[in-house]
């Protein structure tokens, strides 16, 4: 049982510490001391809940669905598309608007809609959590040990990121770093709209 959980931990830490657009989301929640509790909780349940249907023989169902990841897969990449305009115009604007202390915070409702909709429109979700890491569990004797060894890799990382975030505080307190990060995050979601337009 532990073999598989270990098994379960690992493949999911491989699949998530990436830069993608949720990673990007939560770092940036993270920086700005925003909201970051209930954005973490909201990913790492979002993936037991994906990786639970996995390994339940939801990605059997997915798999068999093609036109089904052809919608998601648009409707992502023009919500991505939508949220990189967005944070290339924070990008763009004067120093002073970007520091994050002078900007009234997102209210939690907004935030979360936004943490739902980078989590549930990207199809790599499906094809990695639910695809995937279902069809590795299959493998195992202990198939929800595994699946509980996903998620535990999927709520540390969040935790590491969001919460551990602030630690980089002193170097993002000049408005220019903001830019910069935020003109990363603008590449980041337009690279990855730009792998689901091109079906990749």
């Amino acid at each position: 049982m532990l073999t598989s959980a270990l098994a379960g931990f690992a493949a999911s830490a491989v699949l998530i510490i990436a830069i993608g657009a949720q990673n990007a989301f939560v770092l940036r929640q993270g920086l700005r001391r925003e909201h970051v509790l209930p954005v973490v909780l909201t990913c790492a349940l979002s993936d037991l809940a994906l990786i639970s249907a996995g390994i339940a023989g939801l990605g059997a169902i997915i798999a068999a669905q093609p036109g089904l990841v052809t919608v998601i897969r648009w409707a992502g990449a023009a919500f991505l598309i939508g949220y990189a305009v967005l944070a290339a115009r924070r990008a763009l604007r004067p120093a002073g608007s970007l520091d994050p202390a002078g900007k009234a915070p997102a209210t939690l409702r907004a935030t979360l809609l936004t943490c739902l909709a980078l989590t549930y429109l990207n199809p790599h979700v499906y094809l990695d959590t639910v695809l995937l890491l279902g069809s590795v569990a299959q493998q195992h004797a202990h198939r929800w040990m595994f699946g509980l060894g996903a998620a535990a890799a999927s709520l540390a990382w969040f935790a590491a990121l969001g919460l551990g975030a602030h630690r980089l505080g002193p170097l993002l307190a000049r408005p220019n770093a903001w830019r910069v990060l935020d003109g990363l995050i603008a590449v980041v979601m337009a690279a990855v709209a730009a792998t689901l337009l091109l079906g990749t």
